[in-house]
């Protein structure tokens, strides 16, 4: 049941006199629609793929979310993937897929047809089943006389299989107007079993000619990626630019993905359904409907996470063995509003509220009821913002992020306190949002630095948010000082690639010496390990 119908029908009903941001009547019930076209009459013509003159394949392709039977196929038909229409007409066009333990397709697997409708702007994603556990696959699409990119994918290790060994990597905020993705194109070509996506994998932000700190000299983007994205053809645009980096298409051809959101997908700063510059409820939720199909469209999920309207379950569990268990959690679409307005601030009666929420009641319930169900040695939780406690200065007039789990302590320390109940000994957090490397100590107790530490975080540094940055931002001494629990603290692009073993858990944070050139060369800044059943880092 949508949770948002009557805003919704406000909305509806405002449309016809104030045309909100030019989004058409037709434009808004597609947004709010969220079942495939009938076959048969009701449906829009079919586009003889045999017409398709241009590549269609331009946008590459991509597989996610394994399980131990199962992954997901994923790919977008755009001959010219940065216009309105992509270059294709309002018709449906059949595609057959392929997969294979080889990637000559000698040994094939699985295969079939499906069909990219025009009303999921020629999306496409295949639940492939009936796999074998813990093994590569190699895809493909056709249509007509088009083949894509060959993708490399893996399916999740058995419930009760005793793996050794799992090799992620995480990334987050990837603002294509900050520079190039140079860490994706070194991501690609690391030996990895998946890689998690910690949020802002689009900004909403304009993007000009020149593609901002890039330069173009060899190009001019389209004047409409020169504003804000605020519709789903905006929205749908924006993936298409972003998914247009062949060092990005590379990285989600060699890898597995299991994506989260954070506030850029859809608008700075929003919380649940408050927007930054608190805009009527009723628009708010129409851009956030837009904002959510167009990130469902594009990215490889499954059929439970497709929105409905403004709202889309995206939390949701992977296990990997009887070695990790994977809840990916949303902070982004049930959070309280945040406290004094945002921003660094005191903390204070308003943020210290028992009430307050990072994840709503329905899901923080589900996370404390799946620690308790969990035999894994790791329990990893990929999420957006900084989970610890971060003073921004070594003096008694500090002040915390409001955006962060700072603004939430309440939330925070249910959080912790439900793992200890659980019996979690092995409690890894995940995050990106800072656009700088951390690596952080857990503790019982943030006043006392001598409190035990009861968890591990890891915080990526952004792909390309904050341009080139440096190894000791102008802040370093003073957050280093401020939080004697903060291990490791890097300003530089990158990822941060970790290893999860039965007796413990490496991190090495990858670095590159720049993006807004071509070409940086990759390093790694640290490596620290967590043991199995002794929290916290250790240089490794």
């Amino acid at each position: 049941m949508n949770s948002h119908q009557p805003e919704l029908r406000a909305a509806v009903r405002r449309l016809g006199r104030r045309h909100f941001l030019t989004l058409t009547a037709a434009a808004a019930a597609l947004a709010f629609a969220t079942e495939l076209p009938a076959a048969g009459a009701a449906s829009v013509p079919e586009l003889d793929a045999r017409k398709i003159t241009e590549n269609p394949f331009t946008l590459g392709l991509a597989s996610g979310d394994p399980l131990p039977d199962s992954v997901v196929l994923w790919t977008r038909l755009a001959p010219r993937p940065l216009e309105p229409d992509s270059g294709l007409p309002e018709k449906r066009v059949v595609v057959t897929w392929e997969l294979a333990h080889d990637e000559m397709f000698l040994r094939p697997v699985r295969g079939g047809t499906v069909t990219a409708h025009p009303e999921f702007d020629h999306t496409l994603h295949v639940e492939v089943p009936g796999l074998d556990p813990d093994r590569p696959y190699y895809y493909r699409f056709r249509t007509g006389a088009w083949a894509s990119p060959t993708g490399r994918t893996r399916t999740a290790p058995a419930a009760d299989t005793a793996k050794s060994q799992l090799k992620l990597a995480a990334v987050a905020c990837q603002a294509y107007h900050h520079g190039y993705y140079t860490p994706y194109r070194h991501l690609a070509g690391e030996d990895l079993d998946l890689v998690v996506h910690l949020g802002d994998y689009l900004y909403e932000y304009a993007v000009d000619s020149a593609g901002g700190a890039r330069g173009y000299t060899d190009r001019l983007l389209p004047a409409h990626f020169d504003r804000e994205a605020m519709t789903l053809a905006d929205y749908r645009l924006r993936y298409a630019l972003y998914k247009s980096d062949p060092d990005l298409a590379a990285a989600h051809a060699a890898h597995p993905f299991v994506v989260t959101w954070d506030d850029h997908e859809t608008e700075n700063n929003y919380a649940g359904g408050r927007s930054e510059n608190n805009d009527p409820p009723e628009e708010f939720l129409l851009r956030r409907a837009g904002a959510y199909r167009a990130y469902w469209e594009n990215q490889p999920l499954r059929a439970p996470q497709r929105p409905r309207g403004p709202d889309m379950r995206l939390y949701r569990r992977l296990t990997f063995g009887r070695l990790a268990q994977f809840d990916i959690l949303d902070t982004r679409q049930y959070r309280s509003e945040r406290a004094y307005g945002g921003g660094w601030h005191k903390s204070g009666p308003e943020s210290e509220a028992a009430s307050r929420t990072m994840t709503g009641e329905t899901q923080e319930r589900w996370l404390l009821d799946g620690w308790k169900g969990s035999g894994a040695t790791w329990n990893v939780v990929p999420q957006q913002v900084t989970f610890a406690r971060r003073r921004d200065v070594p003096t008694a007039d500090f002040k915390l992020s409001m955006d962060a789990w700072d603004g939430y302590p309440a939330a925070r320390k249910r959080f912790l306190d439900g793992a200890e109940a659980a019996g979690v000994q092995n409690l890894m957090v995940l995050d990106g949002d800072a656009h700088v490397g951390y690596g952080f100590d857990l503790k019982k107790d943030f006043d006392d630095p001598d409190s035990r530490t009861v968890a591990t975080e890891i915080s990526t540094t952004s792909v390309s948010s904050g341009k080139d940055g440096a190894d000791k931002p102008a802040n370093f001494d003073s957050l280093v000082q401020a939080n004697p629990h903060l291990k490791f603290y890097n300003g530089r692009r990158g990822y941060t690639v970790i290893t999860l073993g039965t007796d413990r858990a490496r991190a090495d944070f990858r670095t590159v010496s720049e993006v807004t050139r071509p070409g940086g060369t990759l390093t790694t800044a640290a490596s620290f390990v967590t043991e199995a059943g002794r929290p916290g880092l250790i240089p490794a």
